[in-house]
């Protein structure tokens, strides 16, 4: 029988360095650390509160003439969220909000954002006080309503039927606060 003989230091210096290792590793735990899984949390967190929309500024009863509007409003018509009658003294389409589209208007919100993957991010930089980063993430949106799904409403709103019907690529900055990663509102 062959005896082996081990030497106790590299023992010790294996300990110590699997202690460091694991203590280094847990000051990156937590909501502060900039990983991807802190990334995503911060996201869907904010797009839960804060719903992609068609409109941001738009207020009914809304009128008008521009062809590219009415072809839009008029997709909402006929999806019955909206109501439309003709100004013909001053060429112009009226539109003011249907019973089925009150749960929607006035920004006809169609889902929420939620992060399928991070693509990368920016080293963090510190900006007014706060360390920050740009996160590049795909999503896909859920709880999307039937009416954001119609053709003709696709069709007149191309980015939103880019963002529901498939994933999509965006890029958020996130800033560190003490409860963790967030969208600066």
């Amino acid at each position: 029988m062959k005896i082996v003989h081990r030497k106790p230091v590299s023992g010790v210096l294996t300990a110590t360095t699997l202690a460091f290792l694991t203590l280094a590793s847990g000051c990156n735990a937590g909501k502060s650390a900039p990983n991807p899984a802190n990334f995503t949390l911060a996201i869907n967190n904010h797009f839960l509160d804060h719903p992609d929309c068609l409109f941001s500024d738009t207020r009914f009863p809304f009128e008008t003439s521009d062809p590219a509007k009415t072809k839009q409003m008029d997709s909402l018509v006929k999806s019955l969220l909206l109501d439309k009658s003709l100004e013909a003294s001053i060429h112009v389409s009226r539109y003011t909000v249907a019973p089925a589209g009150t749960r929607y208007a006035p920004r006809f919100c169609y889902g929420h954002r939620q992060v399928t993957s991070i693509d990368s991010f920016t080293p963090i930089t510190i900006n007014d006080g706060f360390k920050e980063t740009t996160v590049s993430y795909n999503y896909t949106m859920k709880e999307v309503p039937v009416w954001a799904m119609s053709h003709d409403v696709q069709a007149a709103f191309p980015e939103m039927a880019r963002a529901t019907t498939g994933q999509v690529s965006a890029k958020a900055t996130l800033a560190q606060t003490p409860v963790g990663w967030q969208i600066p509102d």
